[in-house]
């Protein structure tokens, strides 16, 4: 029997990641294509103004988002009380903070000296109100790991989205392009998610278990407001002594690794929490989800982002046009610091997993105090000085976490650095193929093609030669999703008197 449940769980987590990396990789695609069509369309002022009030929402969407939702998927017995608590909760308090930025956008715009920015916080600000409806069943579907209907919610509100978008900008509506692009995402992928849903609120509400689940979600909050404060304190900063234009390539930078790697950390991060949370009694077992998680997106991620360093010039000169090119080098240097993002994921979900909120609120206070030592070092000299503070501090907090995982569950800095050696070998290898390749007497759309099919050829070939486990092992959970692709258009194309 126990077996027995533990295959079912595991079948779980691989479906879990299959649909989750699907839904984001597919509604992240589309969204990557639509900011292409969008950057060669309008300034790159204009997204800086966009990157500035995304920050802002960001920061807000912290309260709105992170905490219930998170002790909703934590606990064991959580039942409709607790649900439908949090849901009527989230929606008064998201009114509340909706009413502060709207009175505050007027002093936000003024210490930045940007008289657009009042209107586009007010209006973008609406997204609160949505996310605090959103959260709640994206914790009820998380928690019965029905992964299945994210997928076909974010890729609705994707591609309406970006029909909007790419209209609006198309007929001269500039930075109001990009508002309306990213309301009308929210918008419809909540909708669709509640009406596709099984759970609809009740007329239930409970102080009792608002104040457990506050117990363990207050901690959580606190850790994600570290965090998402930390990670774009760095946009606030460059918007505050530098230009638009010098925030615009630095968010354009960031772009290109963040829509390959947060897609990836997406889909193991939200499957993640729901399965280590099931076995949190099992040291053993939360250890050997870490491990397994490590090195399965380290496998994918590093050569990705090697990949995508080598080709980068060439990448954006063709998508982006050769106003864009100052955004190289921060692309560049991002793509070492996006690299560790899985690796800092597992180590987290995994000490929440096991109900230790504060153990993860301490590591958090920890790295963001170094992390913000380092960029008060670097924020006056230039953004390519904060750029290179951005990846040693990326660095220092992996190596924070991977201490907290040594303490908890006996898988340390040395053993996650042992398990990634492969990775980073034949990584290195395949960059090494690939970068002088960009020298080649063709055209650049020719030589990108030639180096990419040249880095994925050489990556699996070396992967083969070596016999790295984690190959085989991605390999084992892609092919029974083949087969049936493969049969299905077998069954398509075979006439059917056959």
């Amino acid at each position: 029997m126990e077996n027995q449940k533990n295959e079912q769980l595991k079948n779980k987590t691989i479906g879990g990641i299959f649909w989750s990396f699907g839904e984001r990789i597919l509604a992240q695609l589309v969204s990557f294509l639509v900011s292409i069509v969008l950057a060669r369309m309008l300034l790159p002022e204009e997204y800086g103004i966009i990157a500035l009030v995304m920050v802002i929402i960001s920061i807000c969407n912290v309260f709105v988002s992170s905490g219930f939702s998170t002790s909703l998927v934590q606990k064991k017995d959580a039942d409709e009380i607790d649900f439908s608590t949090v849901f009527y909760f989230g929606l008064v308090f998201s009114a509340i903070l909706y009413a502060v930025v709207f009175f505050a956008a007027p002093l936000i715009s003024s210490f930045y000296e940007y008289g657009q920015l009042t209107a586009v916080i007010r209006v973008m600000s609406i997204t609160l109100i949505i996310s605090s409806v959103k959260s709640v069943q994206h914790a009820k579907i998380k928690r019965d790991m029905k992964f299945k209907k994210f997928f076909w919610s974010t890729l609705s509100g994707t591609l309406i989205s970006a029909v909007v978008g790419i209209a609006m900008a198309y007929v001269g509506f500039g930075v109001w392009a990009l508002v309306a692009q990213y309301l009308t995402n929210n918008v419809v992928d909540t909708l669709i998610l509640t009406f596709t849903s099984n759970w609809k609120p009740k007329l239930k509400f409970s102080f009792s278990r608002l104040g457990g689940l506050l117990a363990f979600g207050w901690k959580v909050l606190l850790s994600s407001l570290l965090f998402t404060v930390y990670n774009d304190l760095r946009t606030l900063v460059i918007g505050a002594v530098y230009s638009t234009e010098d925030l615009a390539y630095y968010d354009k930078g960031k772009q290109f690794p963040r829509v390959v790697v947060v897609n990836i950390d997406s889909a193991l991060s939200s499957t993640l929490l729901p399965v280590m949370s099931k076995m949190q009694d099992s040291v053993s077992s939360v250890k050997n989800v870490i491990r397994r998680s490590i090195k399965t997106g380290s496998y994918i991620v590093m050569p990705m982002m090697m990949g995508l360093a080598m080709i980068a010039e060439s990448l954006v000169e063709l998508l982006l046009t050769e106003k864009w090119l100052f955004c190289v080098p921060y692309l560049q240097m991002m793509c070492l610091a996006y690299a560790f993002l899985p690796l800092q994921t597992a180590n987290v979900q995994a000490v929440l997993a096991v109900g230790k909120s504060g153990t993860s609120l301490k590591t958090e206070i920890i790295k963001r105090g170094a992390n913000i030592l380092i960029l008060l070092a670097t924020f006056k000299i230039s953004v390519t000085a904060m750029v290179i503070g951005e990846v040693v501090a990326t660095v220092v907090s992996y190596l924070v976490n991977t201490i907290v995982s040594k303490k908890m569950f006996g898988y340390g800095p040395l053993a996650q650095i042992i398990d990634l050696l492969p990775f980073i070998g034949i990584s290195l290898a395949m960059g090494a193929v690939v970068y002088p390749m960009k020298y080649l007497p063709f055209p650049t759309i020719i030589v990108l093609i030639l180096q990419i099919v040249c880095g994925v050829a050489v990556y699996i070939a070396l992967s083969a030669i070596f016999k790295v486990e984690s190959f085989r092992y991605v390999l084992n959970i892609i092919k029974p999703y083949l087969t049936k692709v493969f049969n299905k258009i077998k069954k398509l194309i075979t006439p059917k008197n056959q």
